[in-house]
């Protein structure tokens, strides 16, 4: 299981309590600046915007890509390491919000990792410095350091071992 926070709601789906659990006018702000950032082609800019006006804390070197969506509610609960990309229209997910509850969780990205373009992050998930993750792949349980991950369900292709291994051969 992710490790999230769970929290459970009576009455209406969670999605209908959103403004019990996050103030409106802290959405409001934070997609004014995911927007603008997700245009924005100067990646040292869109660093601090996230870092300034969103509390996430990003490593130096860095790169989110054009059209990355970083949570929208609970932004300051994402980090990103030194030194990784974060691929094309990736969604980083730090909610889910469900019919009976709605969870929260930290999302934890190592130093040195690679995110493949239209990627989704769930919340709650650590992925693990030297790590690799495939293009389109649904990131549903933490990714082990150094290890190449891909698909829906997401699954091991290689682990770290085995990079190594290849990496030595070629």
């Amino acid at each position: 299981m992710r490790n999230t926070q769970r929290h459970f709601v009576e009455g209406p789906n969670s999605l209908w309590h959103i403004y019990k659990t996050v103030p409106f006018w802290k959405v409001a702000k934070n997609f004014l600046v995911i927007q603008t950032a997700r245009y924005t082609p100067f990646l040292p800019m869109k660093n601090w915007m996230y870092k300034a006006f969103l509390k996430m804390k990003i490593g130096e070197h860095s790169s989110f890509a054009l059209m990355v969506m970083p949570d929208v509610m609970f932004p300051e609960r994402i980090t990103v390491g030194k030194n990784s990309v974060i691929g094309y229209n990736t969604t980083i997910l730090a909610h889910e919000y469900l019919i009976d509850e709605y969870r929260l969780g930290d999302v934890v990205i190592g130093d040195r990792v690679m995110i493949g373009a239209n990627t989704t992050i769930l919340p709650g998930i650590t992925i693990g410095n030297g790590a690799i993750v495939s293009a389109a792949t649904l990131v549903h349980k933490d990714v082990p350091a150094g290890a190449f991950v891909g698909g829906n369900p997401m699954s091991i292709i290689f682990t770290a071992e085995q990079m190594a291994e290849r990496q030595a051969k070629s």
